[in-house]
């Protein structure tokens, strides 16, 4: 059975009906938890929850729905996983199990709500040509982290490309300031890309 679309309660709310924004509350609460579920030991996740919801609320009134079901459901899983991520990074999760965690997170969000997702082919050319673009230590750096796709410690990757960690770590943060910037010149929104 088809999931009821929560999409018939966003002129409501958009409009500042509390009450509409309760009974879409009281049907999204449950979906945007389990999508969480994965994280408990390692997020708050009610106090993720609760901002989640928040800034649904929020941002319910600039919401143009893209024609799909659940366009609001769809916004708060988006907006729980990046809040679920940063709290992870800010625990200092270590690499891979925040990794590990970030794909659990990422197939929670993306069930049968987000529906399949077809890749942006001029977003992926963008970032092909920006890491073409890097020098040659980043680029080491970010290829190993990103082929490593979090199964490898820092440290091992580091010392198979011949470096120290806090060099390796180095290489890293200064490719992804490289391809933010080169991706910002080219006119890609990186905050429009991670909502």
């Amino acid at each position: 059975m088809a999931e009821p679309d929560l999409d018939v309660h966003l002129p409501a709310i958009a409009a500042g009906d509390s009450d509409a924004f309760g009974r879409w509350m009281a049907r999204a609460e449950r979906p945007l938890r389990l999508g969480l579920r994965g994280l408990c030991a390692h997020v708050d996740v009610e106090a993720v929850l609760q901002e989640t919801l928040l800034r649904v609320w929020q941002v319910a009134p600039r919401l143009a729905p893209d024609g799909r079901a659940n366009a609001t459901l769809r916004l708060g899983h988006r907006i729980a996983r990046n809040l679920a991520l940063d709290e992870l990074r800010r625990a200092r999760v270590e690499p891979r199990e925040a990794a590990a965690l970030e794909r659990a997170v990422l197939e929670a969000a993306g069930g049968p709500d987000e529906g399949p997702r077809a890749p942006d082919p001029l977003l992926r050319r963008a970032i092909a040509d920006c890491r073409a673009r890097l020098p040659s230590k980043p680029a080491r750096a970010i290829t190993a982290r990103i082929d490593s796709a979090g199964a490898e410690a820092d440290h091992d990757l580091a010392a198979q490309l011949g470096m120290r960690t806090n060099t390796f770590l180095q290489n890293v943060t200064r490719a992804r300031r490289l391809l933010a910037e080169c991706l910002r010149r080219l006119g890609i929104d990186l905050e429009g890309e991670r909502a």
